[in-house]
C-alpha cells in the first residue's frame, strides 16, 4: 500500500494530473501486485521556477514537465524490484506524454508500525489491518 506525492510545475489541465496519478498507480498495481483499490496519491502543483530537478551529472537536461515522484512504502521489497517498478513507471507516464528524463523518484520505505488509516491509530499494529506481505507493502 504506498502513498505516493507527485510533484509538477502548475499548468497541467486537471485531466493531465489525472492521467499522471493514473499512469503512476497502474505501474505500482502491475509491479507490486497490490489491490487496484489501495490508491492514494497527493498531487501538489507548484509555481514556476519552484521545482528544480538538475541532471544530477547524468548529462541530460530535464524540461519544465519534470514529474517529480515520492513512493512511501513498507520495508521489504529487493532492488531488483524496485527498479522494476522504476522503469514501469517511466514506461506508463511516456504514455502519457512524459519524456524519461522528466521522471524523478524518490524512495522511502518504513514500517507496519508507521500506518494510519484513519481515527488515529495504527490499524497494522492493532491488528485491524493484516500486515501485507513484501509483495503488497
Amino acid at each position: 500500500m504506498p502513498m505516493i506525492r507527485i510533484d509538477v510545475t502548475e499548468g497541467r489541465a486537471p485531466e493531465e494530473l489525472e492521467k499522471l496519478s493514473r499512469a503512476i498507480h497502474i505501474a505500482v498495481v502491475e509491479e507490486y501486485r497490490i489491490p487496484e483499490g489501495d490508491y492514494f496519491h497527493v498531487i501538489t502543483e507548484h509555481p514556476r521556477g519552484q521545482v528544480v530537478a538538475l541532471d544530477a551529472g547524468l548529462g541530460f537536461e530535464r524540461s519544465d514537465a519534470v514529474v517529480m515522484i515520492q513512493i512511501f512504502t513498507q520495508r521489504g521489497r529487493s532492488g531488483e524490484a524496485k527498479s522494476a517498478l522504476f522503469a514501469a513507471i517511466a514506461r506508463e507516464l511516456q504514455g502519457v506524454g512524459v519524456a524519461g528524463e522528466d521522471v524523478f523518484i524518490g524512495y522511502l520505505e518504513n514500517g507496519a508500525e508507521d500506518w494510519s488509516f484513519g481515527f488515529g491509530r495504527a490499524q497494522y499494529s492493532t491488528g485491524e489491518l493484516a500486515i501485507p506481505s513484501s509483495r503488497e507493502a
